[in-house]
């Protein structure tokens, strides 16, 4: 994997430039784009930043965290509240990121997307307003564990973190284990489109865009 240095507003612009020029894969009006990668390589930094220059550009944007499509505790904690397995497999509501974001932006779609579902300091729904997205908007989804799941993204950005990297930045060493096993089967370096390595938050580097 070749990888070139570059700077946090660089990425975030040539990000922007890319999505302002793709077209939807599925033929419908909306585009959407995955940014993955662990809390600690904060991915939702990201995707705020190439979402405020996409709407400098004209685009309408909506930034989904799966943070806020957390399971209630009940189904969380089911196995203990540090379990590494169930917080890569039983965390994330995945089902209600299907039908609540990307079934809105199907073809056919009404383009109304639900932000957030749960809250996990209440333990209860948000009760969150459905966004309506128009048509030749983005939909930038960010957090964990996004690849693998067969998610209609026409662009893929995964923030790489080093072992050392990854324990150094995250307090929560018990979750560790579940990136182990997300990077042996997934393999998200070697399928995303694009990968972006932030060891050094100072000093990103990121292999080329896809043609």
């Amino acid at each position: 994997m070749r990888l070139e240095p570059i700077t946090w507003e660089r990425l975030t612009d040539a990000l922007a430039a890319h999505l302002d020029g793709l077209r939807p894969s599925d033929g419908g009006p909306w585009l959407k784009a995955g940014i993955d990668g662990a809390p600690a390589a904060r991915p939702g930094d990201l995707a705020d930043a190439v979402a405020r220059e996409l709407r400098l550009r004209g685009r309408d944007v909506i930034s989904v965290g799966t943070s806020g499509f957390l399971r209630p505790a009940s189904l969380r904690f089911e196995y203990g509240k540090e379990e590494p397995d169930a917080y890569y497999g039983g965390w994330f509501d995945m089902g209600a990121l299907w039908r609540e974001v990307f079934g809105p932006l199907e073809p056919d779609g009404t383009g109304r997307v639900l932000p957030d579902l749960w809250d996990p300091v209440t333990d209860r729904a948000t009760r969150s307003p459905y966004r309506p997205l128009a048509p030749g908007g983005v939909l930038l989804l960010h957090g964990p564990f996004l690849l693998g799941h067969w998610f209609p993204f026409d662009l893929t950005v995964h923030l790489r973190l080093s072992p050392a990297a990854l324990a150094r930045r995250t307090p929560e060493r018990w979750t560790l284990p579940a990136f182990e096993r997300y990077a042996a089967e997934v393999a998200p370096a070697d399928t995303a489109d694009v990968v972006v390595r932030a060891d050094d938050p100072r000093h990103p580097a990121w292999t080329p865009l896809p043609s």
